[in-house]
């Protein structure tokens, strides 16, 4: 069913992820992914440095966590976390190890530009790394995909990305325009085109066609969920793009990005392998 022709009760539904897992209410699975993430950063920031509120721009809601593992070498790769939540929900408290934090019902187009700029700074504060990547879930697989499709010229770096994640993302932000979802965003028909990575190819293949992307989805993500990752992946595939699809079995949209605590899950292993650390 194409999302035109869908009642809006029904996109509601499609674009209501907590409604969908068969693990627990819908209540309930948020409540535990809250509390998954956040145990999940606790556990991150014993094991790990860290460099909290570190600011990438002038807006109070412009800083990030840094992450630093106890190594002498400084040739290591680094990991940028772009968090989900719907462009409005969580924060980096939650998001543990490198999570850009985005503003309280901020406009689309602010929120794309202040990733791409955290990148930016990111990239300058961190020369010495051997390889850059990405990793983003839900709404943060949509920000991590719209850095992918940036023009580089018009910043100060062009930053080589090497890898990317896209967990249950959305790439076409049109079926969401008549939801809940955009209430707090009030986006426009036009602002939501400039921003829907799948109408952004021509620019994702001059700036990303080095870059290996895993599109990843849950078994359990709605129907729609799953048609934007499939459609997306297709897409890449079509232009020669080096991509991969991965269906991931009994996971639902909040724990398969929670299980990437856990060195032996399909994901983190695909992580760790992509990064030449297996």
């Amino acid at each position: 069913m194409h999302w035109t022709k869908m009642k809006k009760d029904e996109l509601e539904r499609q674009y209501s992820p907590s409604r969908w897992s068969h693990r627990m209410s819908a209540d309930d699975v948020i409540e535990d992914h809250v509390k998954a993430m956040k145990e999940g950063t606790e556990r991150a920031r014993g094991l790990a440095q860290t460099l909290l509120n570190v600011p990438y721009g002038e807006g109070d809601g412009e800083k990030l966590d840094a992450y630093i593992p106890s190594t002498n070498s400084l040739d290591v790769p680094l990991v940028i976390y772009i968090h989900g939540g719907y462009w409005q929900f969580l924060s980096k408290e939650q998001s543990g190890f490198m999570a850009v934090p985005l503003v309280d019902k901020g406009s689309m187009d602010l929120m794309v530009s202040q990733v791409r700029r955290s990148v930016v700074s990111i990239v300058q504060q961190y020369s010495h790394i051997s390889g850059l990547y990405l990793c983003g879930h839900s709404a943060g697989a949509h920000l991590a995909a719209m850095v992918l499709s940036t023009d580089w010229s018009q910043y100060s770096i062009a930053p080589q990305i090497k890898g990317a994640f896209l967990v249950s993302g959305v790439y076409d932000l049109l079926p969401i325009l008549s939801t809940y979802v955009n209430e707090p965003l009030k986006m426009t028909e036009e602002v939501a085109l400039r921003n829907s990575p799948s109408k952004l190819l021509p620019q994702l293949k001059l700036s990303s066609s080095s870059c290996h992307i895993v599109v990843a989805v849950a078994e359990n993500d709605s129907p729609e969920f799953r048609k934007q990752s499939g459609e997306y992946y297709k897409t890449l595939e079509a232009l020669g793009l080096n991509v991969t699809m991965e269906d991931v079995a009994n996971t639902d949209h909040f724990n398969i990005i929670e299980q990437l605590v856990d060195e032996q899950y399909q994901l983190t292993k695909l992580l760790l392998k992509t990064m030449g650390k297996s």
